[in-house]
C-alpha cells in the first residue's frame, strides 16, 4: 500500500507542476500589463519550461522505476507462494496415494471367508 501511495504522490506533484505552468501562462495572458512587459514575462516563462520539463521527466522516471521494482517484488513473492503451494499439493497427493495403496493392500490380505460368510446369512 505504501508503494501505491508514493506513486500517487509522484503523479500529484507532476500534475501540480503542469498546472502551475498552465496557470502562469494564463495569468500572464490576462494580466493588465503592457505588451513589452508581457512579452518579457512570457520569455522568462518559456526559458523556465525546459527546466520544468526536465524536473517532470525525472519525477516520472523515478516513479516508473519504483513501480517496476514493486512489480518485480510482487511477482517474486507470487512465484514463491505458487512454488510453495505446488510443493504442499504434491506432498498431500503423495500421502493420499500411499494411504490408498495401503488400503488396497489391506483389502487384498483380508480373508475372503468373512465376506462369504456374511453373504450366506
Amino acid at each position: 500500500m505504501a508503494d501505491n501511495r508514493s506513486g500517487s504522490s509522484g503523479l500529484f506533484i507532476g500534475g501540480m507542476v503542469v498546472g502551475a505552468v498552465i496557470g502562469a501562462v494564463a495569468g500572464v495572458l490576462v494580466a493588465p500589463k503592457s505588451g513589452r512587459e508581457t512579452r518579457q514575462l512570457l520569455k522568462k516563462s518559456a526559458d523556465a519550461l525546459p527546466e520544468l520539463a526536465e524536473d517532470l521527466s525525472s519525477s516520472v522516471q523515478l516513479q516508473a522505476d519504483r513501480l517496476s521494482e514493486t512489480a518485480l517484488r510482487n511477482w517474486d513473492d507470487t512465484l514463491s507462494r505458487l512454488r510453495e503451494s505446488i510443493a504442499v499439493g504434491l506432498e498431500a497427493s503423495q500421502r493420499k496415494r500411499q494411504e490408498l495403496d495401503a488400503t488396497e493392500v489391506v483389502a487384498h490380505t483380508e480373508p475372503r471367508s468373512s465376506v462369504q460368510d456374511s453373504s450366506t446369512r
